[in-house]
């Protein structure tokens, strides 16, 4: 649930900026709480804004078999290709509400394969599921790897850190005062706070005069 809400209120304050403010944000910052595909979607496809957000994704396989990330997709085919170089497709048919693609390998081809043990050595043939979002994913993938996408992560560390000063050592782990106004309040307070902290270690002590 707090994901959901963390999502549900990142999706209200751009709608809300653009209506009252017209500004629309080029890019979007956050963890993966942000990184579902849904949301991610929802950034790309339909507010046009660049996903610098860490990828939700359970893909990955602890029994030492391939993951879906050893597969190759083909875009203009619409085709997954095996590590084994055969062929997977799909019907079209979704499932996980609605959510989620399927892409089958051929019994044939698997039983042939001397690569089955490592891929899919307890069903007869090798699926690959495929989110209809997954182009909005791919696009987090890739800009993960460039060198704005590390200077995010840069950028977004920093921001988390100054949260996690004023739950940690500030306290302020709960708003005390009630309504958006005492909200605001608390938080101009904390923040003026740690202004403070970080202006005292820069402005440099007086040193003592020689006897």
């Amino acid at each position: 649930m707090l994901r959901q809400a963390e999502v549900l209120a990142a999706k209200r304050m751009i709608e809300r900026t653009a209506k009252n403010f017209a500004l629309h944000p080029s890019r979007l910052l956050g963890d993966s709480a942000y990184g579902s595909a849904d949301m991610l979607s929802w950034l790309v496809d339909e507010h046009g804004i660049e996903p610098h957000v860490t990828v939700f994704d359970k893909s990955a396989r602890k029994d030492g078999t391939f993951a879906r990330e050893d597969f190759n997709y083909d875009p203009a085919s619409d085709v997954y290709i095996c590590p084994g170089g055969k062929t997977l497709t799909t019907t079209g048919t979704r499932v996980n509400d609605g959510e989620t693609l399927l892409y089958r390998a051929s019994k044939a081809d698997c039983d042939a394969c001397a690569l089955k043990p490592r891929c899919c050595p307890n069903t007869p043939a090798r699926k690959v599921p495929r989110s209809i979002y997954e182009n909005a994913r791919d696009m987090a993938r890739a800009i993960a790897k460039t060198w704005e996408g590390r200077a995010s992560r840069r950028l977004r560390k920093k921001v988390e850190m100054l949260f996690a000063h004023l739950k940690r050592i500030l306290k302020l782990d709960r708003l005390r005062l009630r309504g958006p106004n005492g909200a605001r309040d608390e938080f101009v307070l904390a923040a003026t706070a740690q202004n403070l902290r970080k202006l005292a270690k820069l402005v440099p002590m007086p040193q003592p005069k020689p006897a």
